[in-house]
Parts: C-alpha cells; structure tokens; sequence
C-alpha cells in the first residue's frame, strides 16, 4: 500500500541529494501519480527522463498549491528492460505532452497514450527517420469539410508554427498546431556551456518576451546547486523586474487585441504606455528587456532610491493614462462583441490540459506560482491572486488588465515599505561550485505562467541534465480549444488572446 505521505516534498528553490529521490516500481509510480493527481489541488510542472548510467531515470515533480511545497516522484527504467510503459495520459490527459517528449527524446513506447506524436523535432530525437513535413495531422474524411493550412511561414513578424483547420464553411471543427520548426536545441546547450555567465546569458535568451521570468529560474536554480543564500534585496529586486515585465508585456497584448478589433486609438495608446514601462527597465539596467540585470549570485545594478523616486513618478503617468484608456475601451459595444463569448474554455478543459497562469485564470482555475510557491520576497510582499470566469477573449483581455493594476498596487506597497541600499546586495559570482549529485527545481510565475527549471548534477558537480518548461507548453492545447465552433475569422485575435510562445515550446 502506497502512502501518499510518505512522498519527498521539498519547498521552490530547493536542492535535494538525488540519493534521497526514492525510486519506485513503474507499477507503484503509476498507482502513486494516480492518486497525488486525484487531488485537484495538485499539478505537474514538469516530468522528464535523462540518461544515467545502464538506463533512464524519470523525474516527476507535482505542485501541491494547497501545501505549499512541491512533490517529487521518480522510477528508473533499465536499457535491458522493454522500452514500453503503460501511458498515464489515458487516466491523466494533462501528461500526455510530457510522455509525448520523453517519448520523441529516447524512443520509449506509452502504451494507451491517446497519440504518441513529435512534439518539437529535436536533432537528437531517437528516430532521426521521422521529418517534419511527415507530421500525422488528425483528419476527417468527408466531401463536406475542408482542410485550411496557416504557416508556419506568416505576414506578420512573429516565430513559425503551422496551423491546421478542419472547416465545415466558415465554422471550424478541429485545430491542430505544429511547432518545432526552430528547434535550438537550448537544454543541451546549458550541458555544453560549462561556464555559469555563459549559462546566465543562455537563459536571457530562451524567450525574449521572458528575459527576467526565464532567467531567475535559472539564477535561483544554480543557487540552489550551490547552497548559495543571496541577499534579501536580491529577492526583491527579481520579483520586481518580473511583474515590470508582466505590465510591459500584457500592455502591449491589450495593444494587439485593440488592432485586432480595428480600435486603433486603444493600440496607439497602449502601445505607448509599454514603451514607458520597458523604457525604464533600460535605465535601470541598459536593456528595455531586462538583459544584464538578473545575474547567478548578485547583480551589477542593484536598485538604489533614485530610481525609486524615478519609478513611482513613471508609474503614477502611467496608470493616469492606463485607466482613462482601459476606462473607454472595455466599455466600448464593438469590443465587447468582438471579444464576448468568443474562444471560449471551461475550467473542466482547463484542468483536463494542466493549464496555467492566465491561460488558467481566466476560468476560474486558481494556479498562481506566486500565491501557492512563492519565492521569498513574496513572503514578506504577498499576492492576492486574481481569476475571471468566462475563459472567453474578453476574459483574456480583462484579466490582464487586472493583473496590471495588481502588480502597480504590489509595487507601490514594495516603495513604500522597502529601504533599498546597494551595499545590502553582492556582485555575481559566476564561480558558485556545484555540489554533486544533487537535484533542484525552481518555478516563478512570470506574465504567461509558471516558468519550471530544474537540474541534476553529476558526481563532480557538473551539469548531468537541466530542464526547461515555459508555461507556452501546457497552455498551447487551450488555443486549440478556443477555436472550436468558432468562425476561422476569430482565430487571430483568439492566437493574440493568448499571445504563447513559439521559442518557449521549441527549445
């Protein structure tokens, strides 16, 4: 009898010894997954497979969000041993794209999985004999229905995926994206890398959108490797630029969705009003995405009073402007029939996928890394989380604009009761020596979701394998969702609704 538990649970930004990762029978790892995930308030944030020695090990780790802690489960799988196990995507939908990658990655056969397919394409796949242009697309044969083929070269300026319609008239029945088609291969890179400021930079690039959400995963991450206590500032100073980058991003998005509804006042304001915002993440570091500012140790820019002073005054131009335009446009008729009840989900479809972040909020689901797994200058700065019902376009559009006024109001308080001193924070040490065999997992919840790193080191304190999941990779199936029953035309302001991540899945 398995008892639940008797489980490893570790806090965010923890490092374990893997030794103290208890390796179960794949018979008790499925009985256990089965009934952690029968608690609704439990969700994976990420599942993977790595080469160790004469087999692969597994690593699973689940997010409790009423305890607060993080629940690893782990089996191992010899080379000599059949390369098939029983899918737990046939109980457990939301796993499906994990076993769906670890499956591509080494070649092992989930029996019952609901479609097995590629996920990313990647060099190092184990069958090389499989291409992209032989993608096994889901398909209806009928006279009546048509075929409508998106990509994954597009007009406008944004990263290849290809989407595929199945159409009764304007009215479409199935979507199904495919990405992977600018595999970089970025997880390697991390093992190639052998210098942690080559790393750091690495990390700045793994979503451009997500300089600071992607980066102090990761810097938390080798923290966490090397037993390294980074100064309380530091904190602050990270989950800072992340909700700067959060009011950036979804700015601009509420811009997008303006153009899309052919409200050209609402995209020109808004679009403004991100450049403020990014204009002076530049002057606090010199770059308006945040490169150079999240550093492994330390940082080279720590915060000081002045640019207090600086902020609040952006701010409070900000939100003067912010709130006469959100004021207008969310009450305007040809918004609010544009985005009503279009590209709708429900809470149960976002559960069955594993959604996250917005993408989950905005159907009441409540998953906010910040509230349930919050990094430690949240402890003393909490969150109150924010959800919307609909899980409609309009839902999208008005959650981001709630959670912009959240992270103003967040900041403001943080102004107003932190005293920040340069002298309280450190330089970045580049040189933390890893502590070997040892496992550690970092999750942040940036502007699209939970951002999940995780590692485990080789007994010299070299990197063995390191994880990346961008929330894009749960929340791409919502998109799909929205789509159905809905007119063809709908589709780019649903994709903009969502604004994903094509580099976050490809990686």
């Amino acid at each position: 009898m398995i008892d639940l538990q008797n489980t490893l649970r570790i806090h965010n930004n923890q490092s374990v010894h893997i030794a103290e990762i208890p390796i179960l029978s794949y018979h008790d790892f499925y009985a256990l997954v089965l009934k952690v995930f029968a608690q609704e308030e439990n969700h994976c944030l990420t599942y993977f497979a790595y080469k160790n020695e004469n087999g692969l090990r597994f690593i699973m780790a689940v997010a409790d969000d009423k305890n607060h802690d993080i629940i690893i489960l782990s089996h191992f799988l010899k080379a000599t041993e059949k390369q098939a196990l029983h899918a737990l995507s046939e109980k457990i939908f939301a796993l499906h794209i994990f076993e769906r990658e670890i499956h591509e990655n080494f070649g092992v056969e989930f029996l019952s999985h609901p479609w097995c397919k590629p996920v990313r394409f990647a060099h190092n796949r184990a069958d090389k004999n499989l291409q992209i242009n032989d993608y096994p697309f889901y398909t209806i044969k009928s006279e009546e229905l048509h075929e409508v083929g998106v990509g994954p070269i597009h007009a406008g300026v944004i990263e290849p995926g290809h989407f595929r319609f199945i159409c009764n008239g304007e009215n479409v029945l199935h979507l199904e994206i495919q990405l992977g088609w600018q595999h970089r291969g970025i997880e390697q890179l991390f093992l190639d890398k052998k210098q942690n400021l080559q790393r750091n930079i690495l990390a700045e690039n793994i979503a451009g959108d997500t300089v600071i959400g992607h980066t102090a995963t990761f810097a938390q991450t080798m923290e966490a490797l090397a037993g390294k206590q980074v100064a309380e500032q530091t904190h602050i100073e990270r989950a800072l630029a992340m909700e700067l980058e959060r009011i950036a991003i979804h700015t601009g998005d509420i811009a997008a969705l303006c153009i899309d509804a052919a409200y050209h006042l609402g995209a020109n304001v808004f679009g403004i009003l991100r450049t403020a915002i990014i204009n002076f993440t530049q002057s606090w570091c010199g770059n308006r995405l945040g490169k150079s500012l999240v550093r492994v140790g330390g940082t080279n820019f720590p915060f000081t009073e002045t640019l207090k002073k600086e902020l609040l005054e952006m701010l409070l131009k900000y939100e003067m402007q912010f709130d006469e335009m959100a004021h207008v446009t969310y009450r305007l008729p040809s918004i609010q029939n544009r985005f009503d009840f279009v590209g709708k989900i429900t809470p149960q479809q976002a559960r069955l996928i594993g959604a996250v972040g917005p993408s989950a909020r905005m159907t009441n689901v409540e998953r906010d890394i910040r509230v349930s797994h919050p990094n430690p200058a949240l402890i003393n700065f909490p969150f109150e989380m924010i959800v919307v019902d609909k899980g409609d376009v309009y839902s999208r559009f008005l959650l981001k604009k709630k959670e912009i006024k959240a992270a103003i109001a967040w900041i403001r308080n943080l102004m107003n009761n932190y005293q920040f001193d340069a002298s309280n924070t450190e330089k970045p040490n580049y040189h933390l020596p890893l502590k070997p065999d040892k496992f550690a997992i970092s999750v942040n919840e940036a502007w699209r979701g939970e951002v999940c790193h995780c590692a485990v080191t080789d007994e010299d304190g070299g990197l063995r394998h390191y994880k990346i999941k961008d929330p894009s990779l749960h929340n791409w199936k919502a998109l799909e969702l929205s789509l159905r029953n809905t007119e063809i035309s709908d589709f780019p302001i649903n994709n903009k609704s969502y604004n994903l991540s094509y580099c976050g899945h490809d990686l």
